[in-house]
C-alpha cells in the first residue's frame, strides 16, 4: 500500500491549513486504526473466543471513530477559512464593523467546536486503547500503546486549538465553559494514558 505524501506536504507548506487542528485529528484516527488493527488481529482466533464478542463492538466503535477523525481533518480546514473570510469583510462604517466583529466571533466559536469534537473523539478513541491493550493479543501490545500515545497527542494538541480560539473571543461565559469541558477531557485523558503505559509496559 503506497503512502500518499500530498497531506503532509501541505502541512508543511506556506498555508496556514491544514495546521495543528487537522493533524491532531489525523493523529486521532490514525489511533483508531490502531485499536481497530488490535480488534482484527485477536477476534475470531480460537485463543481469544471469550473476549470476541466485546472486541467486535470495539472495532465497531473505533471504525466509527477512525472515520469521525478522519473527516474532522478537512472540518478544521474549513472551519479556520470561515474565520479568515470574516476577517477580510468590509469595516469603514460603523455598521459595517458590527457586523465583521459579530461574524468573526461566531466563526471562532465554530472554529472551537471542531478540534472540541476532536479531543472529545480522541478521548473515546484512548478509552477503546485501554480494553483493546487488556484483551487484545498480546504480540500487538505495543500497537495498543501507540494507539493510546498518539490519542493522548490528539487531544492534547486539539485543546491547543481550542485554547487559541478561545484567546480571542469576547463570550465570557461560553470561554468559561469550554476550558472547563476541556480542562476535564485533558485530565481523564492523562490518567488514561498512565494506565494504559503501565499495562503495555507490562506485558512487553
Amino acid at each position: 500500500m503506497g503512502f500518499d505524501q500530498s497531506f503532509l506536504d501541505g502541512v508543511a507548506s506556506s498555508s496556514p491549513t491544514p495546521g495543528g487542528g487537522s493533524a491532531s485529528a489525523l493523529v486521532g484516527s490514525l489511533a483508531a486504526g490502531l485499536t481497530s488493527m488490535v480488534c482484527n488481529l485477536t477476534i475470531g482466533k480460537k485463543k481469544y473466543q471469550e473476549v470476541s464478542e466485546e472486541l467486535t463492538k470495539v472495532l465497531g466503535e473505533s471504525e466509527e471513530l477512525r472515520q469521525r477523525l478522519a473527516r474532522l481533518v478537512d472540518d478544521d480546514s474549513q472551519a479556520f477559512d470561515e474565520v479568515m473570510k470574516a476577517y477580510r469583510l468590509p469595516k469603514e462604517s460603523p455598521e459595517e464593523k458590527e457586523v465583521r466583529s459579530h461574524r468573526i466571533e461566531q466563526a471562532t466559536k465554530g472554529a472551537t467546536q471542531v478540534p472540541l469534537e476532536v479531543m472529545e473523539k480522541a478521548l473515546r478513541v484512548l478509552e477503546l486503547s485501554q480494553v483493546v491493550a487488556e484483551k487484545g493479543t498480546p504480540n500487538s501490545i505495543s500497537d495498543a500503546g501507540v494507539a493510546a500515545v498518539l490519542a493522548w497527542s490528539a487531544v492534547e494538541g486539539a485543546n491547543l486549538n481550542v485554547e487559541i480560539n478561545l484567546s480571542s473571543l469576547k463570550d465570557e461565559t461560553f470561554v468559561k465553559g469550554i476550558r472547563t469541558k476541556c480542562e476535564g477531557i485533558k485530565s481523564r485523558a492523562q490518567m488514561l494514558l498512565n494506565e494504559v503505559l503501565l499495562l503495555v509496559k507490562s506485558k512487553i
